[in-house]
C-alpha cells in the first residue's frame, strides 16, 4: 500500500450537514477545528471543505444537496446515526467545556474508563456524535488489551 498523499492522513471522515457552512463555523468554535480548504459554487453552497485537527486529524464537511447519493446527517433520520468519530485532546475535561459553552450538547460527561482513558461524548449541530479522549493511564491501556488477547 502506498502512502497517502502529503497532508493527508490515511483515513478521514466526511460529514454532511444541512447548513455546511454553518456546521464548519461551529467545527471551529466548539471542538477546535480549523479550515484548511472551503469551496464555495456560485450559489455560496460549499462544494468541498477541508477541517484539520491539530496536525494529524482532518475531516471534510459537506451538504444535503444530493451531490452524495445516499448521504444524511442524523437530525434528518429521527437522530440516528451510523459511525461516531473518536477524537485524543489534550484536555478532555477542558475540551468538554468549552464544547459545551460553544453549544455542543453533551451526551455523556467526562468519565473515566477501565482501559486507562477520560473521554466524554458530544452531539454536534447536525447530531453526529464525537467522542473526544485523552488517555490518563497507559498501563491500564496495555493490561487491557493483553488480556483480550488471552
Amino acid at each position: 500500500m502506498s502512502k497517502p498523499p502529503p497532508g493527508w492522513p490515511r483515513i478521514s471522515s466526511a460529514l454532511f450537514y444541512q447548513d455546511p457552512a454553518a456546521a464548519i463555523d461551529w467545527l471551529e468554535k466548539a471542538f477546535g477545528f480549523v479550515t484548511r480548504v472551503k469551496i464555495e459554487g456560485p450559489d455560496g453552497q460549499i462544494v468541498h471543505s477541508e477541517l484539520e485537527l491539530g496536525d494529524d486529524g482532518l475531516i471534510m464537511v459537506g451538504g444535503l444537496d444530493g451531490s452524495l447519493e445516499g448521504a444524511e446527517s442524523p437530525d434528518k433520520i429521527d437522530g440516528r446515526f451510523t459511525q461516531s468519530l473518536f477524537v485524543y485532546v489534550d484536555d478532555v475535561d477542558a475540551h468538554c467545556k468549552h464544547a459545551a459553552d460553544a453549544g455542543a450538547r453533551i451526551v455523556r460527561e467526562p468519565t473515566d474508563v477501565h482501559y486507562g482513558d477520560r473521554n466524554y461524548l458530544a452531539a454536534d449541530l447536525g447530531g453526529h456524535v464525537w467522542c473526544f479522549a485523552q488517555r490518563i493511564d497507559q498501563a491500564a491501556w496495555d493490561a487491557s488489551f493483553k488480556e483480550l488477547a488471552k
